[in-house]
């Protein structure tokens, strides 16, 4: 903010709405209304699209045009008007300019009146957004069906109505120097670290961005540096979820604008899990996950795993299946490792096409899609049948764990390449070198395999067989718990 922004308002009228006016240098959305209170001169200044008309009315311009009074010293008229005049509970003082932009951009009309340095933010606000509906990418069978909206005050209160502990804290920053992004930190102050809520506080304050719209904004200044593939701060669109990792001690993060929160700190074993498996009986729980991290490997390894074998290690294959690899390496024009490369390549803008494309044409692009990838291009010759059938499974599996997609998709592509080029022993050279990442990274000081590595006892109870609540809810494990963290508890006292 510059200096004018940071000066104390004035006790003159005018020269209080000249400054918005040359503020907002005659923007449409600035709405100033005039008036005449007891005599004393008064303007009403909003922001168009941000306030509820009606609530201005009923609770603010209705009661002063029907108040009566011979007070004419404004300061004595400011004080009955916000005590006794008003129909509002929200309302500020503010004697700076700074403090009133940022309460009128956040939806709350300004009263001014002339005599008065003082200026009155009364919380009307209004606006059009989204209606509550279904999780688009965290569905369950059996969990709620609420999702995150936009509008960060919507998603505070749905964390609060499943928190209803005086402890929940909700923290709110400004970030960005011309978005004035608004921002909450939700953590309780029994639970989450000290330490933790500090590191996050901090590296908020810290950006240096001039606009923030959506939580990836973040997502990079919350991560560790040296972070290569996977993110230590994840992603849900889910109250419930995010109710139950604050409940671990974790901080959520609520960016205004975007439908989802960052959770930090986040473990590799928790794109594993999902609202279900607490819900689910612990043995189907646990064959669910077992799936998952099944698919998960599938998903990265299988590709190079089948490029390897057809190019150097075909004793690996069953003769039978040999044959029928062989018998369709035989008809097509291009070798086995720049076969999966072509339609993993075609198959990836096929898909971010899906995603793009308008909602009216997506039926023609699917068409095309399965008529591309699929019938043509095993009939004309340019792609094997069991190529294609590895990238159909591959693809198929990958959005089992739709968390980690985007760095299955990229690891995958590099294990094409090792395998047709290096072999079998490339391959585990680079099963070695993607667990040496997990194993090697931290996230807010906690090891990111934790509880696998280093090993607890006590935090696998919900990695690979989730135990019943009736062992879950013996003990809550806090995240700074984790074997190996760094962090220190929390002192309640905060």
């Amino acid at each position: 903010m510059n200096e004018m922004e940071n000066r104390m308002t004035s006790a003159s009228l005018e020269e209080n709405v000249q400054y918005f006016t040359e503020t907002f240098d005659g923007s449409s959305d600035l709405v100033i209304r005039r008036m005449e209170i007891c005599g004393v001169p008064a303007a009403l200044i909003t922001m168009e699209g941000l306030i509820d008309k009606l609530t201005i009315a009923q609770t603010i311009l209705n009661p002063i045009l029907a108040f009566r009074s011979e007070v004419t010293d404004p300061v004595k008229l400011f004080d009955i008007l916000q005590r006794d005049v008003l129909a509002i509970s929200d309302f500020k003082t503010v004697t700076d300019y700074s403090t009133a932009l940022n309460l009128l951009f956040n939806g709350f009309a300004l009263l001014l009146l002339d005599g008065c340095i003082q200026i009155l933010a009364a919380g009307t606000q209004g606006f059009q957004f989204r209606s509550i509906s279904e999780p688009q990418n965290e569905t369950t069978q059996s969990g709620s069906r609420e999702s995150f909206v936009e509008p960060y005050l919507i998603n505070m209160g749905m964390i609060r109505r499943r928190i209803r502990d005086p402890r929940l804290k909700f923290e709110r920053l400004v970030v960005g120097k011309r978005s004035n992004t608004n921002i909450l930190l939700c953590y309780l102050r029994d639970v989450a670290s000290d330490e933790l809520v500090s590191s996050v506080r901090g590296k908020i304050k810290s950006m240096h961005l001039d606009t923030v719209l959506a939580s990836g904004y973040l997502a990079p200044f919350l991560q560790k540096s040296g972070g290569f593939f996977f993110r230590s701060a994840s992603r849900s669109e889910r109250p419930d979820t995010v109710c139950a990792k604050i409940g671990e001690g974790r901080v959520a993060i609520i960016v205004d604008g975007t439908p989802s929160a960052l959770i930090v700190p986040h473990l590799f074993v928790e794109n594993f899990q999902s609202f279900d498996d607490y819900i689910n009986r612990p043995f189907f729980a646990f064959f669910i996950r077992m799936l998952k991290y099944l698919a998960f490997f599938i998903a990265l390894f299988m590709p190079g795993f089948y490029v390897a074998t057809t190019a150097f290690h075909p004793e690996l294959l069953p003769q039978p299946l040999l044959l029928k690899i062989a018998q369709s390496e035989a008809t097509t024009p291009f070798p086995a490792m720049l076969e999966v490369l072509i339609i993993h390549i075609i198959y990836e803008i096929m898909r971010e096409a899906g995603l793009r494309v308008p909602r009216p044409l997506a039926q023609a692009v699917s068409i095309v899609s399965a008529l591309v990838i699929g019938d043509t291009a095993v009939s004309s010759g340019l792609i094997g049948a069991p190529t294609l059938m590895v990238v159909a499974i591959t693809a198929t599996a990958s959005y089992v764990t739709p968390s980690l997609y985007e760095p299955v998709a990229v690891i995958r592509l590099i294990m094409i390449f090792i395998g047709g080029w290096m072999g079998f022993w490339g391959l585990m050279l680079g099963v070695f070198v993607v667990l040496v990442n997990i194993c090697s990274e931290t996230s807010y000081g906690i090891p990111f395999s934790a509880p696998v590595s280093p090993f607890s006892r006590q935090g696998m109870r919900d990695v690979f067989w989730r135990a019943s609540w009736k062992k879950l809810g013996k003990r809550n494990m806090k995240v700074q718990d984790m074997p190996g963290s760094k962090l220190k508890d929390s002192s309640s006292g905060r």
